[in-house]
């Protein structure tokens, strides 16, 4: 087949996978939204971490804003999470050495 050993990209693969596994894992993010008032980490398989609210802004009674801040903030920490394995991912595959990828 040409040079091409079904075999040893396999190994190849399976040792990206472990290697991207690690990477979701010891990859955190932080996003926040209302000027800080609510911050979240998030790791790289979307697990929340931590996520912390301004303790001024709780007393307000506003929880439809909180509401809307949490969501942003969390969904701010996603994007990032996406944008990094993106990237990580990407790097990976070219190191397979597939044509065309």
């Amino acid at each position: 087949m040409g040079g091409f050993n079904l075999q040893d990209l396999m190994s190849k693969a399976k040792s990206q996978y472990e290697s991207l596994q690690r990477k979701m894992q010891e990859t955190v993010v932080e996003a926040s939204s209302g000027g800080g008032v609510v911050t979240v980490k998030m790791d790289g398989r979307k697990q929340l971490l931590s996520l912390r609210i301004d303790p001024e802004e709780a007393k307000s009674g506003d929880v439809e804003m909180l509401q809307d801040l949490v969501l942003a903030a969390v969904n701010e920490a996603g994007r990032k999470i996406d944008a990094q394995m993106q990237s990580t991912v990407g790097g990976m595959l070219g190191g397979l050495g597939i044509p065309g990828l």
